[in-house]
């Protein structure tokens, strides 16, 4: 349920952020736009191979889908990065579950079931 929370809680601030750009009220803009920065840097995957982060995709998400970049940086056997893969995370709402989390591109050693499990399972406490 806290994960739901924190999704619902992202599409309502993305929900003003659109809202504030139709009505050219930058102030608005910038104060939603820092509260989704937040968000994101403070709940969602970062450092253990998410070495660049998780970003919010703002052109392309709307208040029923979220979109993310969430690219991955692989290790060996050795313990050494041997590549990147790069993912999209799309976020929407299912009526019987919450959300849907669908992971975009490659599947190197099952790594879309790892992201996925870290987009699943957000301890929100707001």
């Amino acid at each position: 349920m806290r994960t739901q929370k924190f999704y619902s809680k992202m599409a309502a601030e993305y929900k003003l952020y659109v809202y504030a750009i139709n009505h050219t009220k930058q102030d608005l803009v910038f104060e939603a736009e820092d509260r989704i920065n937040a968000l994101v840097k403070k709940y969602l995957p970062h450092g253990s191979g998410f070495d660049s982060g998780t970003k919010f995709i703002y052109g392309r998400s709307n208040y029923n889908k979220l979109l993310f970049s969430a690219d991955f940086h692989h290790m060996d056997k050795h313990g050494c990065y041997d590549g990147w893969t790069e993912h999209s995370v799309i976020i929407t709402p299912d009526l019987a579950f919450g959300f849907n989390v669908k992971v975009t591109g490659r599947n190197r050693n099952g790594i879309k079931e790892y992201i996925s499990d870290h987009f699943s399972d957000i301890y929100y406490d707001e």
